[in-house]
């Protein structure tokens, strides 16, 4: 679809969702996108570890499409740019931060030279067909965080990205009151607003805040080896660790590739420059225990980063009973199984634990209420858009904007249409979007044969079936409940097939397959209750 004389939004990832933000604007007949990010893998992909949006209708536009700018380095908003950007084949922008993260993905990928990556330096405003952006920066969990305006021949769009208020930000220098309500004094046609924490009643808190918490219970813990995990990419949390470890005279160690990679970008991008030296994994061990402090990725569970081998007693930093974790980070939604399995495993070693429910060692990135309804003030917009959370939060933005006074508040999800000028704003139409998943090498269809197959082996196992020309039949199951009845299964299922093959011996190759599948399929159903996958083999040429 090509855009006419009119301003459209349609997002393909984020809106119904939280992770995987694609935006697209559309006016005369050009697309620009905001952001290209991705989501974790969740049980409902097996073998999967990442997923990202169904791109087909702007890959279907890509012509028409003029850029992607990226409004801050968080995976949920760059996490899919080496795995499209080659086949998108247009610029991309980003400030100084996120564009060297965004680099080293795309050398990772080998692709550096075969994409165009575009420094957006000191926030100068650039200009792509029918738009002109300009970066406006907002505190958030992430150095460089930034809304964007976007000027149309129909008003301005602030889209805000993630974002939130913080009057002691610790790294950058956000925005003021006074300089966003002078972008309301020139008029906000629509204001496409970050939802997720909407349900919050007060405001997400300071980053400064979080120091005084931090510094406080790390000097309750003198004598004892104290490991702090947060998210890596939070550059004002590290910075906020280096000066808790100087105020507490401890030497501060990191344990996880992404941190020494976060912390490299920072310095490069001239963050950090106040953190103190960092001692080695085996000289922090060598270290008195109340004498270090260690930063450690691995906060949300994951099974391969520091704090889960650390849990495990497979790591060089070692951790004993009376030792202290701080879990300086928010658990995401769906990551509470394994962030509980790590911290049940750190309790029975003895190791106190921490989290931000006890003491004020963490603040979210995203704006509560009290923010919103600030920002609103400020900007007075005539249109709201929530984006960037699930159908209830998007949902409840739109009420809150309503009640605050703005005129129109649109609901939308992935793949709505949504015309914002000329005329009536409103969902007009849809288009093709979902979900693709990174399985293995291969980029697939979140709801391909392969996917649906293994989920349902997964739940309910698989049963294999071969038979040659002679009549002779084995069967082979995996998965099903059989313990020590499975020899009776095999026997009694290999009776029922041979009765079906012979049965339907006349007929044609392909109801003989079927014949022998629901045979097999219904011994096992008898056996175990459950329903598994069958496979059949005959060898009959």
């Amino acid at each position: 679809m090509i855009p006419g004389n009119e301003l459209l939004f349609c997002a393909l990832g984020g809106s119904g969702e939280i992770g995987m933000n694609v935006n697209l604007y559309g006016c005369q007949g050009k697309w620009l996108m905001v952001d290209l990010g991705m989501t974790f893998g969740m049980n409902e992909y097996p073998g999967v570890d990442l997923v990202f949006a169904d791109l087909e209708f702007i890959e279907d536009e890509r012509e028409n499409l003029l850029g992607i700018v990226l409004t801050h380095a968080h995976e949920d908003h760059i996490g899919a740019v080496p795995y499209f950007a080659e086949e998108l084949g247009v610029p991309i922008y980003a400030t100084p931060f996120t564009a060297r993260l965004v680099a080293a993905k795309l050398e990772e990928a080998g692709i550096l030279g075969e994409v165009e990556l575009i420094v957006v330096e000191d926030l100068e405003r650039f200009e792509l067909g029918p738009f002109g952006i300009r970066y406006v920066p907002l505190a958030h969990s992430i150095a460089e965080g930034n809304a964007l305006l976007i000027d149309t021949p129909y008003g301005k769009i602030f889209h805000t990205g993630d974002w939130k208020l913080d009057d002691e930000p610790q790294v950058g220098t956000p925005a003021t009151s006074q300089e966003l309500k002078a972008i309301g004094d020139e008029g906000v046609l629509a204001l496409v607003c970050d939802s997720t924490n909407v349900f919050n009643s007060k405001a997400s808190g300071s980053e400064g805040e979080v120091y005084r918490g931090l510094l406080e219970e790390v000097k309750k813990h003198r004598g004892r080896r104290v490991l702090v995990t947060t998210f890596a990419s939070n550059v004002a949390r590290l910075q906020t660790l280096g000066e808790v470890a100087r105020k507490t005279n401890r030497k501060l160690c990191v344990a996880g590739r992404s941190l020494d990679r976060i912390i490299e970008t920072a310095k490069a991008s001239g963050y950090l420059a106040k953190l103190p030296e960092l001692v080695d994994l085996d000289t922090a061990m060598d270290l008195p225990r109340g004498e270090v402090l260690i930063v450690a990725t691995g906060g949300q569970g994951e099974p391969r980063a520091a704090l889960a081998r650390i849990s495990e007693g497979n790591h060089p930093i070692k951790l004993e009973a009376g030792d202290v974790v701080l879990f300086s980070s928010r658990q995401i939604p769906g990551n509470e199984i394994p962030i509980g399995r790590i911290q049940n495993r750190l309790s029975d070693a003895g190791i106190v634990i921490v989290t931000d429910r006890q003491s004020m060692i963490h603040v979210s990135g995203h704006p509560g209420r009290p923010e919103l309804e600030a920002l609103y003030g400020w900007l007075r917009p005539d249109i709201l858009v929530p984006v960037h959370g699930e159908v209830r939060h998007m949902r409840e933005q739109a009420r809150l904007g309503l009640a605050s006074g703005i005129p129109k508040a649109i609901f939308q999800k992935n793949g709505d249409l949504v015309r914002l000028a000329p005329s009536h704003p409103g969902k007009f139409g849809e288009v093709r979007s979902g979900r693709l998943v990174l399985d293995g090498d291969i980029i697939a269809p979140a709801d391909g044969d392969a996917m649906v197959m293994r989920r349902r082996m997964s739940f309910n196992g698989v049963v294999s079936v071969a038979a040659d020309r002679k009549g002779h039949v084995q069967v082979a199951a995996i998965g099903l409940p059989l313990d020590e009845d499975y020899p009776k299964f095999v026997e009694e299922a290999q009776r029922d097939v041979t009765e079906a093959l012979s049965r339907a011996r006349k007929s044609d190759r392909e109801v003989r397959v079927e014949a022998a599948r629901l045979a097999a399929r219904r011994a096992a159903t008898r056996w175990s209750g459950k329903k598994p996958q069958v496979q059949v083999l005959l060898l009959e040429d």
